[in-house]
């Protein structure tokens, strides 16, 4: 056999496997008219009402909001993961699941009940429901007892399209007010629920410019957190601006505290693109910050010494892709959201995985019993948390591909590509794309190709 064709016979036996390789992730994700409506747990629960354990036990319920990726048609139908709220039982079963909404994005516990919990929701609506010429969306918070399924109505507003216009958190700050992270306007705002008046507003053009951070006015801030806190005895709002890399801190009497500032635009080290930032005052070991660092693939912890931010803790394995939650526990351990990932995970004092739940693209994770984010759980300095990173041996072969890719690459190749898809199956997607143009070429130029042109013209005397 000459050395072309053994090329060409090895890159012919590289593709098939390839091409297996994808048919047979395909055929077991069981699709069906090209959509994956969820985890398959969750689905056989909300079709069939069972309720078998599907993840290991855990103290109370868990509940997941979880939201769906960007591949929507312009009617907001999904094309792939359709977006759940879900809870998790004490012994593992799936106590509640809802997929009601087109995204689940924040959600708390309701104080002083077992099983009740307010969520913000996105529901994109056509051109014909919102009256206009392209499709809205409608932004709001609903209150759910999931022991009974009965669902209220809290606030709502539409906002024109969707994609960066539907609000990631809002937070209730007592019985008639809560406070929006208003994305669509780049704005963080307190409403009485009563009177559905705006009491207090912050637009972060009052002190940023349009020119830092994301596109303006498509994506310029991202604003998708806040949180009512006290610096200094002073009400103060803290604000996640991820297109500007930082956590900002809004004296609501006095504006900015630009010398709180957490971050700055386009210091990747320090944080990449954050959600969901926790704040742990001095009483439970802090000032600190508990920040999902999305985009650097990791989830970071910030104490304050000195006037400044430091360094106190983080925390990774070979699996984590794009976390967007992370809330310290009483217990000192440290509840996570992986969205990329496609899992919860509760990891202990020593760094180590102790409980993990797989489920299709989560934002935020909470754990009943526990106060509201990081609301019972102490600092990373006060508790002594030691630094995890993965090392060689723990990431096998795809993982050191993934570790040697840039991490925002490894992010959004996972963003984009579809349910079914692990880190195989694009890996696979890759090869294809290598060996099927060389094999190509090597065909072409093995073969001994002749080329010849017959007039389709003929002549005939008559």
């Amino acid at each position: 056999m000459t050395d072309s064709r053994r090329l060409s016979a090895g890159l012919a036996v590289l593709t098939l496997l390839f091409a297996l390789l994808l048919a047979t992730s395909y055929a077991s994700a069981q699709l069906s008219n090209d959509e994956i409506r969820g985890d398959p747990a969750v689905e056989r629960a909300l079709q069939t009402g069972e309720r078998d354990p599907v993840v290991g036990p855990r103290d109370n319920l868990t509940v997941v909001a979880t939201d769906s990726t960007a591949f929507t048609s312009d009617q907001g139908d999904s094309a792939r993961k359709r977006a759940e709220l879900v809870a998790f039982a004490p012994d593992g079963s799936i106590y509640y699941a809802n997929d009601s909404h087109t995204r689940y994005w924040d959600v708390d516990p309701v104080p002083g009940t077992n099983a009740t919990v307010e969520y913000v929701y996105a529901q994109h609506l056509t051109p014909e429901q919102c009256d206009a010429e392209t499709v809205c969306t409608r932004n709001g918070v609903e209150r759910v007892n999931m022991t009974t399924g009965e669902v209220t109505s809290v606030y709502s507003r539409i906002t024109p399209g969707k994609h960066s216009t539907r609000w990631h958190d809002v937070d209730r700050i007592s019985e008639d007010r809560l406070l929006v992270a208003d994305i669509d306007r780049d704005r963080a705002y307190v409403v009485n629920t009563t009177t559905e008046l705006v009491e207090w507003s912050w637009d972060a053009q009052a002190d940023y410019n349009t020119s830092s951070g994301g596109p303006y006015p498509s994506d310029w801030t991202h604003l998708n957190d806040v949180e009512y806190v006290e610096i200094d005895g002073r009400p103060t709002v803290m604000a996640s601006l991820r297109n500007q890399d930082q956590v900002v801190f809004i004296d609501m009497e006095r504006g900015l505290r630009e010398d709180w500032t957490l971050g700055e635009d386009g210091d990747h080290d320090t944080l990449y693109e954050q959600h969901n930032p926790d704040f742990i005052p001095a009483e439970r070991g802090g000032p600190a910050v508990l920040v999902a660092d999305s985009e650097n693939g990791r989830v970071v912890e910030y104490q304050r010494e000195d006037g400044e931010w430091v360094q106190s803790w983080k925390w990774k394995d070979s699996r984590l892709t794009w976390v967007r939650d992370a809330d310290r526990l009483p217990n000192g351990h440290t509840l996570m959201a992986d969205s990329n990932g496609d899992r919860v995970l509760e990891v202990d004092e020593s760094g180590e995985v102790v409980w993990s739940a797989d489920i299709g693209f989560p934002y935020e994770a909470e754990r009943f019993g526990t106060g509201d984010e990081s609301a019972g759980g102490q600092s990373a300095a006060a508790l002594g948390l030691p630094d995890r990173t993965p090392n060689a041996s723990d990431r096998g072969s795809v993982g050191r591909v993934k570790a040697a890719a840039p991490q925002k690459v490894v992010n959004g190749v996972a963003y984009l590509m579809p349910g079914w898809m692990g880190t195989l199956d694009a890996l696979a997607v890759l090869g294809l794309l290598v060996t099927v143009p060389l094999l190509l070429i090597v065909e072409w130029r093995r073969r001994d190709l002749a080329v010849s042109v017959r007039s389709p013209l003929q002549f005939r005397r008559r």
